[in-house]
């Protein structure tokens, strides 16, 4: 009597381990599905050039993360293709090799589609639009492009503003320097050894807020002129992209970006 008793106890804790194995098995199944779902969430690096605020820019007195209009931008279409966005600080005539040589996957920087960039680059549809002007100091008697005669135009390395600069130098007898950020461009102004500067309106309207011995005036035929994200020729990240820019455009989150960070206060 005592042996069966033994053996029907026997079987039932044999039973219960068995269970509770079931269980954990169970568990440990859901928590490396969990674990797998986590680990397959892609994460995209972003190549950016922090110097064309309001679009991306650091404002030191706020901390080190690079911020603006471009930056909002790609986190909501991250949010939108279910991607993690890692944003690098890139010179801006780097950042097309560095797409190339396969160090960044996107790059978002004020960037416009031209020739050569889309023999080697694919981009996106357009997500804003704008024109080009010229920055002077005001007591530089620089009020048209015919003063610029004899000047010095300062550009961004492998801008739009470069490719302009160099066709009105030509038409008014003027030279063209190149600088590898905007801020230098400026501040070469400031010093004089620059005499002006071609950027975007967006971008001078940062400059005019902040310094009151600045003004500007627009370029007198302004090129077709556009910014667009840039990925990997063939990537299928083209078609993602463009798909989360157009639903954003009709929930109007990029008209909310504008408000933000591009309208005049």
């Amino acid at each position: 009597m005592k042996n069966k008793f033994f053996m029907l106890m026997l079987v039932l804790v044999i039973a219960v381990l068995a269970a509770c194995g079931a269980k954990d098995d169970k568990a440990s199944d859901k928590d490396s599905n969990a674990n797998e779902g986590a680990e397959q969430k892609q994460v995209l690096k972003v190549g950016t050039s922090s110097d064309y605020a309001p679009f991306e820019y650091v404002d030191a007195a706020k901390g080190d993360d690079i911020i603006g209009f471009d930056i909002d931008l790609i986190k909501l279409v991250g949010e939108k293709i279910g991607a993690e966005i890692e944003v690098q600080d890139i010179d801006f005539n780097s950042l097309v090799p560095a797409l190339q040589a396969g160090k960044i996957d996107i790059v978002i920087s004020g960037m416009s589609p031209n020739e050569e960039r889309e023999k080697v680059v694919d981009f996106s549809d357009k997500y804003n639009q704008t024109e080009q002007v010229f920055i002077v100091k005001k007591d530089s008697g620089i009020k048209k492009e015919a003063d610029l005669a004899g000047k010095k135009i300062g550009v961004q390395n492998a801008s739009i503003q470069e490719t302009l600069g160099n066709k009105i130098a030509k038409e008014v007898d003027a030279t063209v320097e190149g600088r590898t950020r905007i801020p230098e461009i400026v501040q070469d102004m400031m010093s004089k050894r620059l005499d002006a500067g071609i950027v975007e309106s967006g971008v001078a309207k940062g400059y005019l807020d902040t310094n009151d011995k600045l003004e500007a005036f627009p370029v007198k035929e302004q090129p077709e002129d556009f910014k667009a994200i840039a990925v990997p020729k063939g990537s299928d990240l083209k078609d993602k992209i463009n798909k989360a820019l157009k639903e954003l455009a009709a929930e109007g989150k990029i008209q909310e970006l504008e408000e933000k960070w591009l309208k005049v206060k």
